[in-house]
């Protein structure tokens, strides 16, 4: 099963719709979304995808039942802790503890956001992922990840540059 995850996407509907692009260019079976979309019309594109999504909420996050209504549910509240394609996932958008939860062993993938920084690497035969920013806001630089489960490795990461 083929992952594509996005964080920091912070209303920047052209480059929301470049991600949307790779992922379907992509053929991933998910998109896990990080958080911080901010205005619920920033989820429209999301309706181009090919592909199912869900998400979790960030800290710019203010409009919480707008975002929740124009998702349709897809977007939860606090972390997301679940099975796919048989890999344990931990999702959230802040996570202090990514380390911690990598060491404990109870997870095979860890996924955030909020620091827009593009980071990988494995800690305790963990793969730990933040996807950087889609909005490229902070850094400059706009990205997305697509990871394929049954590869969990850092060298098997696609890291796309949105422009």
């Amino acid at each position: 099963m083929k992952l594509g995850i996005l964080s920091d996407t912070h209303d920047n509907l052209p480059f929301i719709e470049k991600a949307v692009e790779a992922f379907n260019k992509a053929q991933v079976d998910l998109v896990i979304h990080l958080g911080d979309y901010c205005a619920p019309f920033s989820l429209r594109p999301l309706k181009g995808l090919e592909m199912d999504w869900m998400g979790v909420f960030g800290n710019n996050d203010g409009e919480v039942n707008g975002l929740t209504e124009a998702s349709e549910g897809k977007i939860r509240r606090g972390s997301l802790s679940l099975e796919i394609g048989g890999k344990r996932v931990f999702a959230d958008h802040i996570n202090p503890l990514k380390d911690a939860l990598a060491d404990s062993g109870h997870f095979d993938l860890i996924l955030y956001g909020h620091t827009h920084a593009l980071e990988i690497y494995e800690r305790n035969r963990c793969l730990c992922v933040n996807p950087g920013e889609v909005c490229g806001y902070l850094t400059g630089r706009r990205t997305v990840v697509c990871l394929y489960l049954d590869e969990l490795s850092e060298d098997r990461v696609d890291v796309i540059d949105l422009g």
